[in-house]
């Protein structure tokens, strides 16, 4: 019995404590991301301004339904429940968020199907800033405009009769926003994306193949390396995100007992918020020009960290040259 206790509680704090540890380390290291990816390398090519977005919206996911569990297991109310205006913001967010960094990825992978399949009409006709900031604009405004109902119509608050208590409801009084929309959160975050994503890798698996076998490499080598790197991260997606969604979709609700719903929850949650944190380390082990940037980027604080410390000090600068 006590043995049983001790495991209960062991792991109560295992899903309290790692959502906030997934907030710390998935801002540091995709705000890592996002700063090496504006160096002046990247800078130059246009793929990069998907994942520039990606990035930040990646670090938006974690300060959701994430977060949230950290609190519910403090027994503390959530952001969701804390007023009308944060329910409104973060389950509009939670949705917006999860949806935009998904269809960025789809059109990395059409991104990078296109510059296997025809590079000469790839850098003539796509490839530019112009095209790549005007994609993910569309994206942006049309992922916004497909949830927006969710801040004019979700939560309201009401007061409770048995402890006469303002509380806040994120169901809406017109209709049912819960679970319907996860339906459809469920197509637009994974369904449809992991068909395309599917799909596109296939294609790019197929030429990466092709060119392996070529003797004319040297007109792709540059693009070999980052798609790669690219088809393992949607591959990650879809083993890592779609299991969470599905679940609390459909499956959820035909669990009885609440504590083995809550635990799948929150097993199921935990693995599809660490995907969103994986790009670093992604990048940092098969981009080589992403780990040499990093360090460049390291080192160049670091000098000027020095050259600052040695103004400052100017008499012991003359002392040592002496």
């Amino acid at each position: 019995m006590s043995s049983n206790q001790t495991e209960g509680t062991l792991l109560e704090q295992i899903f309290t404590y790692y959502p906030l540890s997934l907030v710390v380390v998935g801002t540091i290291l995709n705000l890592l991301t996002f700063l090496v990816f504006c160096r002046p390398l990247f800078l130059s090519r246009p793929t990069f301004h998907y994942l520039r977005a990606i990035s930040l919206f990646d670090i938006m996911m974690l300060y959701g339904w994430n977060l949230d569990h950290y609190f519910n297991g403090r027994k503390e109310l959530p952001f969701i429940s804390r007023s009308l205006s944060t329910c409104k913001f973060f389950s509009f967010l939670n949705y917006f968020a999860a949806q935009v960094s998904a269809w960025l990825r789809v059109f990395i992978c059409i991104d990078r199907y296109l510059a296997l399949y025809n590079l000469s009409l790839y850098k003539r006709k796509i490839n530019f800033h112009k095209t790549a900031l005007i994609i993910i604009c569309l994206i942006l405004t049309t992922i916004f405009l497909l949830n927006s109902h969710i801040l004019i119509l979700s939560c309201y608050t009401y007061t409770s009769n048995s402890t006469n208590m303002t509380i806040v409801s994120i169901f809406s009084r017109y209709y049912r926003l819960y679970p319907m929309w996860d339906y459809v959160n469920l197509a637009i975050y994974n369904c449809i994306p992991f068909i395309l994503m599917s799909g596109f890798n296939s294609g790019i698996i197929y030429y990466l193949i092709q060119i392996k076998r070529s003797s004319l490499v040297q007109s792709k080598l540059q693009y070999i390396q980052i798609t790669i790197s690219l088809v393992i991260s949607t591959l990650l997606f879809s083993l890592m995100t779609v299991p969470g969604t599905a679940v609390y979709a459909f499956f959820l609700s035909m669990i009885s007992n609440k504590s083995y719903r809550a635990g799948l929850l929150y097993l199921l949650d935990s693995i599809l918020y660490t995907y969103h944190i994986t790009s670093f380390i992604l990048y940092f082990i098969a981009l080589r020009e992403f780990r040499e940037e990093l360090v460049c980027m390291i080192k160049c604080n670091f000098k000027v960290a020095t050259i600052g410390d040695k103004y400052k000090t100017p008499t012991v600068k003359r002392t040592t040259e002496m």
